[in-house]
C-alpha cells in the first residue's frame, strides 16, 4: 500500500480527485488532498497567496512515506517542497505538470512551450491578482472526453487563480535533484503541449516516465486507468 497526496493545478481545488479517490483506495492506497491557499475551501485571501505558502500547505499534509502527485501548475509547489524538505516525502510524480527550471518561474516555462494553448483563454482580475478560464473554453481545454457531467460539476468549482505564486522563480539545488520522480505525460493534452510534456518527462528516470491516452484532466476521464499507473509506480519508485 502507498501513501498519496495528490495536489491540484490552476483554478482547482481538492475537488478534482472525486474520481481518482475511489479508484486507488480500491487497489488498496491512501490518497488524501490538499485545497492549495484561496482555493477550495481554503479561505485565504488571493492577496496573500504565494508560492511559499501553497509549499507549505503541502508539506502540512506529507509525510516521509507519502508520494506527492502534483498536477499542472501543481508540479511548481510539489518542487519547492521537495526543495525545501526533501525528507519530508517519498517521492514525486508530475501529472501533465510543468516541471520547474532552476530560477524560472511557472509563468517564463509555459512561455517557453513550443505552443501556447492557454494564453487567450484566461482572463485577468481588474486588481491583477489573479485569473479566472473563461467558461466556454473550460471544456476544450480541460475536459474534452470527460463524461458529460464533469463541465457542470466542474464549473461550479472553478476559482480565481492567483498569479503571484505562478510568478515567483524557483531556485532548485540538489536537495529537489535528490528526490525521486516519476512524470504522467497525456497525448491528447490541450492545456500543454504533449511534446512540452515529452520534454519534461525526462526529470524522471525512463523507467519512471508514463503515458495516459488522455486530456489534460486522466482523474475525470481514466480515473481507474490514472489509478493502474500510480500503482505501478508506487511499486516502481524507490
Amino acid at each position: 500500500m502507498a501513501d498519496f497526496l495528490l495536489v491540484h493545478g490552476s483554478c482547482h481545488g481538492a475537488w478534482c480527485w472525486r474520481d481518482l479517490i475511489p479508484a486507488l483506495e480500491a487497489l488498496g492506497h491512501a490518497a488524501q488532498t490538499v485545497d492549495m491557499p484561496s482555493h477550495g475551501s481554503d479561505p485565504t485571501p488571493i492577496a496573500q497567496v504565494t508560492l511559499d505558502s501553497c509549499r507549505d500547505a503541502i508539506l502540512a499534509g506529507s509525510t516521509p512515506d507519502t508520494i506527492i502527485v502534483g498536477h499542472s501548475w501543481g508540479g511548481y509547489p510539489i518542487s519547492a517542497a521537495a526543495e525545501a524538505n526533501p525528507d519530508a516525502m517519498r517521492a514525486l510524480v508530475y501529472l501533465c505538470a510543468y516541471v520547474p527550471r532552476d530560477g524560472l518561474s511557472m509563468v517564463e516555462m509555459r512561455k517557453r512551450a513550443p505552443r501556447q494553448m492557454f494564453a487567450d483563454a484566461v482572463e485577468k482580475s481588474t486588481d491583477g491578482l489573479s485569473y479566472t478560464v473563461r467558461p466556454d473554453r473550460v471544456q476544450e481545454l480541460f475536459y474534452h472526453d470527460c463524461p458529460p457531467e464533469t463541465v457542470p460539476y466542474s464549473l461550479a468549482r472553478l476559482c480565481p487563480q492567483p498569479i503571484a505564486p505562478q510568478d515567483t522563480p524557483l531556485a532548485l539545488s540538489k536537495r529537489f535533484a535528490g528526490v525521486p520522480k516519476a512524470y504522467i505525460r497525456a497525448t491528447d493534452d490541450r492545456t500543454i503541449p504533449p511534446e512540452y510534456e515529452e520534454e519534461m518527462s525526462r526529470v524522471a528516470q525512463e523507467g519512471l516516465r508514463r503515458v495516459i491516452n488522455s486530456s489534460h484532466s486522466p482523474f475525470f476521464s481514466h480515473p481507474g486507468e490514472l489509478a493502474a499507473i500510480l500503482d505501478d509506480l508506487a511499486q516502481e519508485l524507490p
